[in-house]
């Protein structure tokens, strides 16, 4: 069972109706991004998706990565897929035109990054990467260093990687020894050693573009003493030719739960007389650079949790519309399909809608990047700036989080086959277990959805969310109609439930703190469940529209609003007791259940 069809025509309405490409095509860069030109994008991606991604996915799995030497050999079919995936131009979609890329707006991208994870997700992981370096040298790296790198990593002739962690720092870089020595030549020797580095090294591409962090001899403590490096696997000589080999290399692969034909490794900067690496910006400023690459690669990880659930959801549905088993409550008749069993029922129409709400959220926040980066306007890019980085943690932690319930389902429907490696069913559910670890764990998205992005304004993008939300609410009420004015009644308790959740925080952040920190992931869950919801009332109006009008795919646009009502109905009334869970937390009770629970000695 190892076909996939990419939802198109859930991706375009996406696109056009809730992101607004019509108007994201009016800002300056973003003109090419024509309706034929969307059109046939998503549909040769489909195909590429489909036809060349997907059937290697089950190869990966069974065969993994080996190390031999300091070389990484990935599975059989993967260099004949990446070279195809380089000469159709597809790592370039988003990236500017003046190195090489199509420039096309990221909200045509996710999209076609949700095909790439949904057919492959480990084969996905490289070109994910090396679009997040990508990101980050062409904010922060020198003109020489862009006119060296850019191209041939666009192009895929070159892949990049994140070197952020070590084996002592976990996720707090503050703690990260990797050195960077000057050289008189105006270059640096890096030594130390780099731990879960996705891509560090494999048999794909000529050259392997390692961002890495480091600390000069004279950097302050602390994350405010991190410079980022390049360091090439071969260094460039100066014709843009491949020079010696660096002295960095991968010195072992990790054995991992899931995603086992993406090469995670260690590596070791150093070992053999320093490598060579060049500053990226200025010095010492080299998380705010990473951060850069950091938030793409969380908005990307999030779309991988669309992804395997869409993968998963696919399975799912099409072994229960075969497998026979059981009677029709109803009728008695059988042996029947088991999706026409209540439960089973319930399970596939939970996984679909909460990935159809994720979807959303992702898609969404991307849309408001391509207008952060494009709009003529100072203030409404500040605006976007912020509201999609409120999104983040949301699209991150949410989808992630989403993407072990929905493949977990999944194996459910199965039953005893889906716990059984031969249907493919349980691989969807191991690969997903990552995507609520790397790039920060949903606790990390939680501390910084409420450390960061709430608190840098106090609260005010927020509001306006809310704001935007209540305005929604409102709509579907005076609707007067069936399907809408229910939708919007759930959507109006939740938005409650949020709001009182979220001045609760603002109330408790001085007084309180560890209270406030122990329920921000139940805040990051209701927050992202609500904002969720209020993308699918908006699809079900745009759907009830559209049938209205008498155009498009009718059929679509009653499951839009069936997804829609099915969400509010049995979804969006976890919001209550998600936000009285919030505010339960406190300093004093939490310490006693601690003391309670793990005095053990």
């Amino acid at each position: 069972m190892s076909d996939y069809r990419a939802p198109v025509e859930e991706m375009r309405f996406l696109i056009e109706e809730i992101v607004g490409l019509s108007e994201i095509r009016q800002l300056p860069g973003c003109e090419e991004a024509s309706e034929d030109v969307v059109s046939a994008i998503l549909d040769e991606a489909a195909k590429f998706a489909g036809e060349v991604l997907a059937p290697l996915n089950r190869v990966g799995d069974k065969t993994g990565c080996r190390l031999e030497g300091d070389t990484v050999i990935t599975p059989p079919g993967w260099q004949e897929a990446y070279h195809q995936f380089c000469e159709a131009g597809w790592g370039g979609l988003t990236a500017p035109a003046e190195f090489g890329g199509q420039g096309l707006p990221n909200s045509l991208g996710v999209a076609v990054e949700e095909m790439w994870n949904a057919a492959n997700m480990s084969f996905a992981l490289g070109p994910m990467l090396t679009t997040g370096a990508v990101d980050a040298l062409l904010t922060a790296a020198s003109p020489e260093i862009k006119s060296i790198y850019l191209p041939k990593m666009i192009s895929g002739q070159w892949t990049g990687t994140m070197n952020l962690t070590e084996p002592q720092a976990g996720s707090d870089l503050a703690l990260i020894r990797t050195r960077a020595q000057p050289q008189p030549d105006g270059t640096y020797r890096l030594f130390g050693q780099k731990i879960f580095i996705t891509y560090g090294e494999h048999d794909l591409a000529e050259n392997i573009i390692h961002l890495v962090l480091a600390r000069l001899p004279d950097a302050p403590a602390g994350v405010k003493g991190i410079s980022l490096f390049v360091v090439p696997k071969f260094l460039v000589n100066a014709d843009g030719s491949l020079g010696a080999r660096n002295d960095v290399r991968c010195v072992s692969i990790e054995h991992k739960l899931g995603i086992h034909a993406s090469p995670t490794c260690v590596m070791a900067y150093g070992d053999a007389g320093g490598a060579v690496g060049y500053l990226v910006g200025e010095p010492n400023a080299g998380l705010k650079y990473m951060f850069i690459m950091m938030n793409a690669a969380r908005h990307a990880v999030g779309v991988q949790g669309v992804a395997i659930a869409e993968r998963a959801f696919q399975q799912a549905l099409t072994y229960a519309r075969e497998r026979k088993q059981g009677r029709d409550l109803a009728s008695g008749e059988g042996p029947v399909s088991i999706d026409r069993h209540p439960d089973v029922q319930r399970m596939l129409l939970t996984i679909k809608t909460r990935i159809e709400a994720y979807r959303a959220l992702a898609y969404y926040a991307s849309g408001l990047f391509d207008r952060a980066y494009h709009h003529p306007d100072t203030k409404e890019r500040e605006l976007a700036l912020m509201m999609g980085e409120l999104f983040i943690p949301l699209v991150k932690g949410g989808a992630t989080e989403m993407s072990i319930e929905a493949t977990s389902l999944a194996v459910q429907v199965h039953g005893g086959m889906g716990y059984v490696e031969e249907t493919g069913a349980a691989q969807h559910f191991r690969d997903a277990r990552i995507t609520t670890i790397y790039e920060g764990t949903t606790g990390i998205q939680a501390n910084d959805l409420i450390g960061r992005k709430l608190m840098r304004d106090q609260g005010a993008t927020l509001m306006r969310l809310l704001g935007m939300v209540e305005t929604t609410c409102k709509e579907l009420a005076g609707s007067g109609d069936a399907d809408l004015a229910p939708i919007g009644a759930h959507l109006a308790k939740a938005l409650a439930a949020w709001g009182e959740a979220a001045r609760w925080i603002g109330e408790n952040l001085k007084g309180n703190i560890l209270g406030v920190f122990a329920g921000s992931v139940p805040f990051l869950e209701l927050s992202s469940r609500v904002a969720g919801g209020w993308l699918l009332a908006k699809s079900a109006q745009i759907a009830k529209r559209r049938l209205s009008e008498g155009v498009g795919n009718a059929r679509f646009y009653q499951a839009k609003i069936a997804s829609a009502r099915f969400y509010a109905d049995h979804q969006l009334p976890q919001a209550r007791a998600l936000a009285q869970s919030i505010r339960s937390y406190d300093a004093t009770t939490l310490q006693a259940y601690a003391s309670a629970l793990f005095a053990y000695d």
